[in-house]
C-alpha cells in the first residue's frame, strides 16, 4: 500500500466517524432551549402557565390597581393636627379669654402685649368708661383674624370686616375671633402716637 492510498483511507476513516457525531448532535438540542409549538426552539425560562410570554408583569399591575382603593365620588375628608371634636374649634372649652382692653380717659389701653397663636380661638372685652369718645382702630390686625361675632350688650353682630370700634357712652364691647395671619398687629386710637395707647398683638 502506497503512502497516498493510506493517507486517503485514513481522511475517509476520519470523515465517518465525524459524521455521527454531528448528527447525534443535532438530534439532541440544547437542555436550555424548549420546543415551542411549529418547532421553533424558545431560549429562557417559560412562561407561566395559562399565560404567554410578557403578560404575567401585567396582570401583577392590574392586581396593584384593583387592591387600592378609589375613594368615594362626591366625599372629601380633610385631615389634620387638630382634634376638636363635635362641635369643632369653636367650642367653648377651646377659647381662652385674653385681658381685656380699656377706653378711658389718660388711661393705658392694655396692660403689655398680647401673644397668641395662629388657629387659636380667643375671647377680648373693650370697655369703655365713657369719660371721652374714643375708638380703636386696626385694619392690619382685623384682615389678620377671623372674627366670629362682636357682642355689644344683648346685640350679636357677626360681621364680614371690621375696620375699628367707637364708642360715644360707656359700654362694653366683647370680640372673639380666630388667630389666621402670624405678624405683629396694633389696634390703637385713631390720631395717637403714643404706646399706652395702642394695644399690640403678636400672633405667632
Amino acid at each position: 500500500m502506497t503512502t497516498l492510498t493510506k493517507l486517503m483511507s485514513g481522511a475517509a476513516l476520519a470523515l465517518i466517524l465525524a459524521v455521527p457525531a454531528t448528527a447525534q448532535d443535532a438530534a439532541a438540542p440544547d437542555a436550555s432551549a424548549e420546543q415551542a409549538p411549529g418547532g421553533d426552539a424558545v431560549v429562557g425560562e417559560p412562561a407561566e402557565a395559562g399565560t404567554q410570554s410578557g403578560e404575567a408583569v401585567e396582570a401583577d399591575e392590574d392586581d396593584d390597581d384593583e387592591e387600592e382603593e378609589a375613594p368615594s365620588e362626591g366625599t372629601y375628608n380633610a385631615t389634620g393636627m387638630f382634634d376638636y371634636g363635635f362641635s369643632g374649634l369653636l367650642a367653648r372649652e377651646n377659647r381662652t379669654d385674653l385681658a381685656p382692653l380699656t377706653l378711658a380717659s389718660g388711661q393705658p389701653v392694655a396692660g403689655g402685649e398680647y401673644t397668641i397663636k395662629s388657629g387659636g380661638y380667643y375671647r377680648i372685652n373693650i370697655v369703655a368708661d365713657g369719660s371721652q369718645e374714643l375708638a380703636l382702630s386696626g385694619g392690619d390686625f382685623f384682615r389678620a383674624i377671623w372674627i366670629n361675632e362682636i357682642v355689644i350688650g344683648d346685640t350679636e353682630i357677626r360681621p364680614m370686616g371690621v375696620h375699628s370700634i367707637e364708642f360715644d357712652a360707656d359700654g362694653t364691647a366683647v370680640l372673639s375671633f380666630v388667630a389666621v395671619l402670624p405678624g405683629r398687629y396694633t389696634l390703637s386710637v385713631p390720631g395717637s402716637s403714643g404706646d399706652s395707647l395702642q394695644a399690640v398683638f403678636n400672633i405667632q
